[in-house]
C-alpha cells in the first residue's frame, strides 16, 4: 500500500485528458510503480501485454447517450467483467515479480462469478502461478461457470463447494488466518482491495471525468457524478483514492436488476 499519494497539477491534468485508456494506466502506475521496482519501459510492455486480448480497440469505451447522460464500457475483456481490466495488469505484474525472484504461488480466490472467470483467464498457462477457485454450485450463472471449468490448463483447479459466495468467505478467511500455513504453501489472493487491482480502476475514474468534464480551464474543476451498479462495492474501491483528484461526485446506487 502507498503511504502517501501523489498531488496532481492542472498541467499535468492538462496532458493526461488527451490519452487513451492504456496511455492513462502507464500514467498512473508510474505514479506508484517506480523504476527501481519496474522500469518505465517494462511497465509500458507488460500493460500492452495484459490489454492485448480486449475487443474494443480502445479498451474502454464511453458511449454518449441523452441529456449528458453516459456510459463508460468496462466489459471488452475476454470474460465480459470489469475485472478483466484490474486483473490482466495485476497478473502481469505479478509474474513480473515471481519470475525475477525465482519463485512460485498459489492463488486462492472465492468467487460469485465473474471474479473467478477473470482471475482464471488473467494467470491461465502461467508457469509461475497455481491458481484455485472455489464457486458456489447453483449461484453462478451458466456462463460463468462455463467460463471456469471448460478451462484445460495444469495450473487452473476449479472446485465447487456447497453454500454461497459469502459462506465461502470464511474457511478462505481462516486459511490465510493461518500465517505459517500461508508462508509454507506461497498462497496469496486476489481479492477486490487488492491494491494493484484498485490501482488501475483508478483509471476508470479519471478516464471517464476527462471525457465527461466540459472544461479544464474552469476554476474549481467542474465535478462529474458518478452512478456504479454493484453488488459488494468491489468496483467503487478506487474512488477513495480519487477523492484528491478532479471533484468527482460520486452517488452509489445498488442496482439489483435491470428490465429487460
Amino acid at each position: 500500500m502507498p503511504e502517501e499519494l501523489p498531488q496532481l497539477g492542472r498541467e499535468t491534468l492538462h496532458e493526461w485528458s488527451t490519452l487513451s485508456y492504456p496511455s492513462l494506466v502507464k500514467e498512473l502506475c508510474s505514479l506508484f510503480i517506480g523504476p527501481e521496482l519496474i522500469p518505465r519501459d517494462d511497465l509500458n510492455d507488460l500493460i500492452d501485454r495484459a490489454f492485448s486480448r480486449f475487443h474494443h480497440r480502445e479498451v474502454v469505451h464511453l458511449s454518449r447517450l441523452r441529456n449528458g447522460l453516459n456510459v463508460l464500457e468496462l466489459w471488452h475483456g475476454v470474460t465480459y467483467a470489469f475485472k478483466d481490466l484490474s486483473l490482466c495488469c495485476t497478473a502481469q505484474f505479478l509474474q513480473y515479480f515471481l519470475e525475477k525472484r525465482k519463485r512460485h504461488i498459489t492463488v486462492v480466490v472465492g468467487t460469485s462469478g465473474d471474479t473467478g472467470s477473470a482471475a482464471i483467464e488473467s494467470v491461465q498457462g502461467a508457469k509461475n502461478v497455481d491458481i484455485i477457485v472455489l464457486l458456489p454450485k447453483g449461484h453462478c450463472t451458466k456462463i460463468q461457470e462455463l467460463q471456469m471449468t471448460t478451462v484445460l490448463r495444469e495450473n487452473v483447479h476449479v472446485f465447487g463447494v456447497e453454500g454461497n459466495s459469502d459462506e465461502l468467505d470464511e474457511p478462505i478467511k481462516t486459511v490465510f488466518a493461518d500465517v505459517a500455513f500461508v508462508k509454507k504453501h506461497n498462497l496469496m489472493s486476489l481479492n477486490s482491495i487488492n491494491w494493484s487491482r484498485v490501482l488501475v480502476q483508478i483509471a476508470h475514474h479519471f478516464f471517464a471525468y476527462f471525457r465527461c468534464a466540459p472544461s479544464l480551464d474552469m476554476h474549481p474543476l467542474p465535478p462529474v457524478e458518478v452512478v456504479v451498479p454493484t453488488g459488494a462495492a468491489g468496483n467503487l474501491a478506487a474512488l477513495p483514492a480519487v477523492v484528491w483528484l478532479p471533484p468527482l461526485q460520486p452517488s452509489s446506487r445498488r442496482l439489483c436488476g435491470l428490465p429487460g
